[in-house]
């Protein structure tokens, strides 16, 4: 893997940790809710499963997923090492970044630091962090060049 994406990785993991530290002394302890706009809050939530909490709560869980997310990482190393496509391998770098630093909290806490919420009209997106919005990003990036990227090279 080239240095560039190691760093990117890297800087990718520390800034999304850093972020959680100090969201872990804002607002997890002692917990409490932050008001930043009329549509967003800073929550404590521990994430113990995948996404909107799905599959978790119990030891045997959690080092499950650690298992897989690193399965699944090892996968996307393999895909980017082989794509010659620029956006691809943002994409990939910003989905393997989030994932890995989703495992650092698992492996620490035992769950997921999650502190964003967004809501509007009574209605809560499932609260998330910047790892999660890394996975977000890099897999919309994976669909749209999957969608429409093959597109613009047939003629």
């Amino acid at each position: 893997m080239p240095q560039w994406a190691l760093v990117f990785i890297g800087a990718l993991i520390a800034f999304d940790q850093l972020v959680k530290h100090v969201m872990l002394g804002l607002v997890f302890d002692p917990p409490t809710v932050i008001s930043v706009a009329s549509f967003f809050n800073l929550v404590p939530v521990w994430n113990r499963g995948i996404s909107f909490g799905l599959f978790g709560g119990t030891e045997m869980s959690r080092w499950i997923l650690v298992a897989l997310a690193l399965v699944i990482v090892v996968m996307l190393i393999i895909w980017l090492l082989r794509s010659g496509q620029a956006i691809v391998r943002f994409a990939l770098l910003l989905v393997i970044g989030g994932a890995l630093s989703n495992v650092i909290d698992r492996l620490i806490y035992g769950a997921v630091v999650d502190f964003i919420d967004i809501h509007a009209f009574g209605w809560h997106w499932p609260a998330f962090n910047i790892a999660d919005m890394a996975i977000f990003f890099g897999t919309a990036m994976l669909l749209y060049d999957g969608l429409f990227g093959s597109a613009r090279s047939v003629k």
